[in-house]
C-alpha cells in the first residue's frame, strides 16, 4: 500500500493538469508556463503569460535570466509531441524546479480555458470536473 502512495505523490509532483495550471495562476502561484514548443507554434496560439523556451534551445545561456524560486511548467502540443518532456527533463538538469502539463495546449484549450496568439482562442465555457 506504501509503495502505491508514493508513486500518486511522485506523480504530483512532476505533473498536473490545465485546471490545476489554470488554479495555480488564479491564486497567484509562483508557477510559470513554458511553451517548450519551436517559435512559430507559440506565436500562432500560446497559454496566456506563457513564455517560448523551445527545448532544443535551452541551455544554461538561456535559462540565465529565469527566477530559480518559481515552478516551470512545460508543455508541447499535447499527446504525440514530447518536446514538453524534453523541455521538463532538461530544465531539472540545469536546476530547475519543473513539472510537465498534462495534454499540452489541447487539454487546455478542451478544458476550455482562452489561448494567445495569432489564432487565439476566447476559451468557453470551463468543461472539466477535475
Amino acid at each position: 500500500m506504501q509503495s502505491q502512495i508514493e508513486f500518486y505523490q511522485q506523480k504530483l509532483t512532476y505533473e498536473m493538469d490545465p485546471s490545476d495550471l489554470f488554479a495555480a495562476f488564479e491564486s497567484n502561484e509562483e508557477v510559470i508556463a513554458v511553451d517548450a514548443r519551436q517559435a512559430f507554434g507559440y506565436e500562432l496560439e500560446h497559454i496566456p503569460g506563457a513564455i517560448n523556451l523551445p527545448h532544443r534551445e535551452m541551455t544554461a545561456d538561456s535559462t540565465r535570466e529565469l527566477d530559480r524560486s518559481k515552478i516551470y511548467v512545460t508543455y508541447c502540443d499535447g499527446i504525440g509531441c514530447n518536446a514538453s518532456t524534453k523541455g521538463a527533463l532538461k530544465l531539472a538538469q540545469l536546476g530547475f524546479r519543473v513539472k510537465e502539463l498534462m495534454g499540452g495546449i489541447e487539454w487546455w484549450k478542451f478544458d476550455g480555458y482562452a489561448t494567445e496568439g495569432t489564432k487565439a482562442t476566447a476559451g468557453a465555457a470551463i468543461q472539466c470536473a477535475c
